[in-house]
């Protein structure tokens, strides 16, 4: 059954915010041309427009996730990225995995921010919500779904599409209506709690991205040349913090699910959100600036229009297909590239036309800007910031350049950095070290009018216990890089001064520390950017001299460890032991050995074999029926110290032969110090075909032993069965199921082979103890004999390929992320009480 109406419901209210923003756009200009009452009648339209916009937004929102949850795989987004397995968190992520899903998250967050806009302003409501309603119209226009009749143009991808509209295969001409029973399921990678949370953050954090450029754009354009940062400057804090923890989070999200050992790859995709978000980092300064000096005004209308104009650059780098060769997790062309680009150059052409024209009305400062002025160490710093930006920039665009020498028919040989990470740590460290520096001299000058003696005081203790605290770091943790121990001494110094300008003010003013928490913050992150990748090492190193695989790397062979089910090895302090897999239990979440359960018809279903504990308490009893999550595989490992404690991590892996084979998650034991990160790096197929032994059989009475592959075994018990799963039994039919124990290194497995009757024809259903890689058959029954004759076949034990790695304190740089954000909290916070004060004289 198709159910339309849903669908049919949220095209309508796509077409309806389309048309409402068109509407608020107009009303809001209209308003904005006229004075006083003769604006008000256009102002409430335009709101009346607006909001219901919003209500539209909101429909389409609520059209889309009942889709999802309803398991509506009749459309195609539902199809595409949903599955009836999922969580309700997962189908959360589904929501924003598509490219119109995630356009629909940054409308929805324009919508709620235009809304609070129009609640919060007076003066600037009109033509702030001329242009916030301009890019409603465009983000809006990438959901619409239609082509333009005679002119063939498509126009935006609706996430209302049904999957017969959408792909053609031939049960839709036989069957027009066919739904399939399950969708193909969210992106492995991204069934991770932080993939929840991270792109609402990212996207709330490009629409925040937005607000101070309408509010520069107005004041450009009402000619309120000094007038708009005020209120722009809290939205912009508000936009860097939350862009920045969007960022971090990624970064996060990347460190636990993917397996390149960090945090950060430099991935093209990446960095088209990193730019942008330096770009605002130094509008802030400069807008900071002017608020008190009045001077950087004309920095500060750069730097506003540029974040804004790098965020849709980022768009169109990330959803044009142009990264589609350079980036593992660029979307691919939905065939919206040229739209994409049309958007790009209207914001951009009026941006820079409406700036050019108004650019000799600026008002600008006469005042020398002295080396010992805060406006002078600001403008350095904003002026590292942008080189830092334009760094990457540059690199990261080479597809674009050379699909602009395509369009003239040169073919380019540009090709990105091979090794992005060693390429762009070379340039950032050094831009690092000059921010450290940089936010560390130039707060004192931020609080106090200085000459060259006073700074001197100022800095000789600072400066003494940077060298003092650096020099123990060194010699403790043995940095002799050189070019890290200078990232170190600038590091530590921001976190020093800052510090000691934090002590100051906060006996004072608290608050006016935000800027001084956030530079601490800074500086930690840079000192656990630095020992967690400089220093990370590889512990599972193979010391046995012996090839894991001859086809694999001299690398792969020297930093992997090859490990049997439970046979112990040593490793860097510890001994390891491989456990077995293991499959995870969706409510309660447990890791359940693959040996204690029986597979059903269905995937995700299991039966208990056996009472299965967790924390010595029974959670699931022999014979439940138990939902898994059956695409994943965890591998238990489990450490132990020297000491004699012990662990058990359980890195996850998946073989997704449309994503490139083995997918590998990490699980990470967190120390104070040091995180250790365990992956598994090669494991057995379960796609591959399994080489048995020949078959050796044996006549067994229960309760005596027989030896399999060296391992006792012996018949517990023998029960007749009156249901198997998928086969039915007449009353004239026999199944007869056989317990059978076999005694492993550390505890017992049990297997279930069942002897069958049916028909008059002898059947077999074999059972497999996946650890130890033997597989039992019952092959007779002997009853005047009370014996059984077992057939077994054994292969190679169950086995992994681990890789380790420890990284020295990234905590720090975990620490430091939450001191930024708790500094731009407390800087958020004094910008809003100006803010409100302004607003609550009727100036705002």
């Amino acid at each position: 059954m198709i159910h339309s109406f849903i669908g049919d419901l949220g095209h309508l209210f796509v077409i309806i915010t389309l048309v409402t923003a068109v509407f608020a756009a107009f009303c809001y200009f209209i308003a904005s041309k006229k004075d006083g009452l003769q604006a008000n009648p256009w102002k409430i339209n335009g709101r009346f427009f607006f909001t219901l916009h919003a209500i539209a937004v909101t429909g389409i929102v609520f059209c889309l996730f009942y889709i999802i949850y309803n398991h509506y795989f009749e459309y195609h987004y539902a199809w595409s990225h949903s599955s009836r397995q999922l969580p309700t968190h997962y189908m959360i992520s589904c929501f924003w995995e598509g490219q119109e899903g995630s356009f629909l998250l940054w409308i929805f967050w324009h919508a709620l921010l235009g809304i609070i806009i129009i609640l919060t302003n007076k003066f600037w409501e009109s033509s702030v919500m001329t242009v916030f309603s301009l890019v409603q119209i465009f983000l809006a226009s990438m959901i619409l779904g239609i082509v333009i009749p005679g002119l063939d143009i498509k126009l935006g991808s609706s996430p209302f599409i049904l999957l017969r509209d959408a792909i053609d295969a031939p049960i839709f001409s036989s069957q027009p209506d066919f739904v399939p029973e399950d969708g193909t399921g969210l992106n492995p990678l991204l069934q991770n709690y932080w993939m929840v949370i991270h792109p609402p953050t990212l996207f709330l954090g490009f629409a925040l991205c937005t607000v101070p450029f309408a509010y520069c754009i107005g004041g450009l354009w009402k000619k309120r040349y000094r007038d708009w940062i005020r209120p722009a400057l809290p939205w912009a804090l508000v936009g860097g913090a939350i862009l920045g923890l969007g960022i971090l989070m990624g970064g996060y999200w990347a460190y636990e699910t993917l397996n390149f050992g960090g945090y950060w790859n430099w991935d093209p995709v990446e960095n088209a959100v990193y730019v942008p978000w330096l770009f605002l980092v130094a509008a802030i300064h400069t807008m900071i600036t002017f608020r008190s000096s009045e001077t950087a005004l004309k920095a500060s209308i750069i730097l506003v229009i540029t974040t804004f104009i790098l965020i849709l650059y980022s768009t169109f780098l990330t959803r044009s297909g142009v990264l589609g060769e350079s980036s593992v997790h660029s979307f691919t062309d939905l065939g919206l590239s040229g739209q994409l680009l049309i958007y790009l150059l209207f914001f951009t052409l009026g941006a820079i036309i409406l700036s050019a024209v108004r650019w000799n009305e600026l008002p600008t400062t006469e005042k020398e800007a002295s080396t010992y002025s805060r406006e002078f160490w600001i403008f350095i710093g904003a002026v590292v910031l942008c080189l830092m930006g334009f760094q990457v920039l540059i690199p990261t665009s080479i597809p674009v350049y050379n699909k602009i020498l395509e369009l003239f028919g040169v073919v380019s040989n540009l090709a990105p950095p091979a090794d992005q990470v060693g390429f762009y740590t070379k340039f950032q460290l050094w831009f690092s070290v000059l921010v450290a520096l940089l936010s560390g001299t130039g707060q004192f000058f931020w609080w106090k009018k200085m000459d060259k003696e006073a700074l001197k005081n100022s800095l000789t203790i600072p400066v003494v216990i940077t060298l003092i605290l650096t020099m123990v770091i060194i010699l403790i943790k043995d940095v002799a890089e050189p070019s890290y121990i200078v990232l170190l001494l600038a590091s530590v110094y921001t976190v020093v001064a800052n510090g000691k300008i934090f002590i100051d003010v906060i006996r004072k003013s608290p608050g006016l520390s935000g800027g001084a928490i956030t530079h601490i913050g800074v500086g930690l992150m840079l000192i656990g950017i630095m020992f967690s990748s400089g220093y990370s090492k590889v512990v599972s190193l193979n010391t046995t001299g012996m090839l894991i695989s001859k086809e694999s790397s001299n690398e792969f062979n020297s930093e992997n460890l090859l490990l049997f089910v439970n046979e112990p090895k040593e490793m860097a302090g510890y001994q390891l032991k491989y456990k077995g897999e293991r499959v995870e239990s969706t409510s309660p979440s447990v890791f359940i050995n693959k040996n204690d359960i029986e597979k059903t018809a269905t995937d995700y279903l299991v039966t208990a074999k056996k009472d299965i504990e967790d924390d010595g308490e029974v959670v699931f009893s022999k014979g439940d029926t138990i939902k898994i999550s059956a695409e994943n595989t965890y591998y238990a490992i489990e450490y132990t110290d020297q000491s004699g404690n012990s662990f058990d991590l359980y890195p996850r892996a998946q073989v997704n032969e449309s994503m490139g084979g083995l997918l590998a998650s990490p699980d990470i034991k967190r120390g104070l110090s040091k995180d250790l990160y365990t992956h598994v790096s090669s494991i057995r197929s379960p796609n591959e075909k399994v080489e048995w032994s020949d078959l050796e059989e044996f006549k067994v009475s229960p309760g005596n032993n027989f030896f399999v592959n060296d391992y006792v075994s012996h018949i517990d018990r023998v029960e007749r069965l009156d249901h198997i799963e998928g086969i039915d039994l007449a009353a004239d039919d026999v199944a007869v199921k056989v317990s059978i124990t076999v005694e492993g290194e550390d505890k017992e497995y049990l297997a279930q082979p069942i002897f069958l009757i049916k028909d008059g024809m002898v059947g077999r259903i074999a059972d497999e103890i996946n650890d130890l890689g033997i597989k039992f058959t019952a092959l007779n029954i002997h009853p005047d004999e009370n014996a059984f004759t077992i057939g077994a076949n054994t292969r190679q034990k169950d086995w992994v390929v681990l890789k380790a790695m420890e990284k020295p304190f990234i905590n720090v740089l975990w620490g430091g992320t939450l001191l930024l954000i708790i500094g731009f909290g407390v800087a958020i916070n004094r910008r809003y009480k100006e803010f409100k004060k302004m607003r609550e004289k009727g100036m705002e």
